[in-house]
């Protein structure tokens, strides 16, 4: 694990030169970090009364609009309408390559640098809450095993992070996984299904 006065500059390091995959995208979500002594990552509960992924724990985002300039646009609008982030509040500092939902969408996550003392609103139609998870958390904290769902006609286990009332799984836990180990080169002690065992861009 990086000394924690290394964190921010290796994750801007290790981001700077790195180009996704071409392939198609069909939604975004910002990853946001916050610029400080100690990073954290902020995340979200969706709302109970969606209909989809209701309660569960993701990034800000949602599917691209014909208005959207850009992916990253498709990102910093879509946290602006969920959690009230303005997009001149962040720094885009790098991609990570698309994730196959479960549901067949190309997610594209977005890594964006954000100042720490940022007040954040949950849009009620969307989202319950809005929390932080320190960096190191995920350096150091052991994965869970104990989600599963059906992908592919297959029954798989994905890596989940309990923080406080807070589990963090499915997609938003591959996301994570592959940034940390992306930016710190930390391996998170998980057994890949073997339907992805070759990659694990498609969840």
């Amino acid at each position: 694990m990086p000394d924690s006065q290394l964190i921010i500059p290796q994750l801007r390091d290790r981001l700077r030169y790195y180009r996704p995959s071409p392939d198609r995208v069909d939604a975004a979500v910002l990853v946001p970090v916050t610029d400080e002594a100690t990073p954290h990552i902020i995340l979200t509960r969706r709302a109970s009364h969606m209909s989809s992924h209701a309660g569960e724990v993701a990034f800000p985002g949602g599917k691209c609009d014909s208005s959207d300039a850009s992916i990253i646009a498709t990102a910093l609008r879509e946290s602006r309408e969920e959690i009230g982030l303005p997009e001149e509040s962040v720094e885009v500092i790098g991609e990570l390559d698309a994730f196959t939902s479960k549901v067949g969408l190309r997610v594209q996550p977005i890594i964006g640098m954000v100042p720490s003392d940022l007040i954040l609103l949950p849009n009620p139609g969307e989202i319950e809450s809005i929390f932080r998870v320190p960096v190191e958390f995920f350096l150091t904290e052991k994965v869970s095993y104990t989600h599963r769902f059906r992908f592919m006609g297959n029954e798989v286990t994905v890596p989940s992070f309990n923080y406080g009332d807070y589990v963090i799984w499915g997609l938003t836990a591959f996301m994570i996984v592959d940034l940390i180990k992306r930016a710190y080169d930390h391996e998170v002690d998980f057994q890949w299904p073997t339907s992805i065992v070759n990659s694990i861009k498609t969840i």
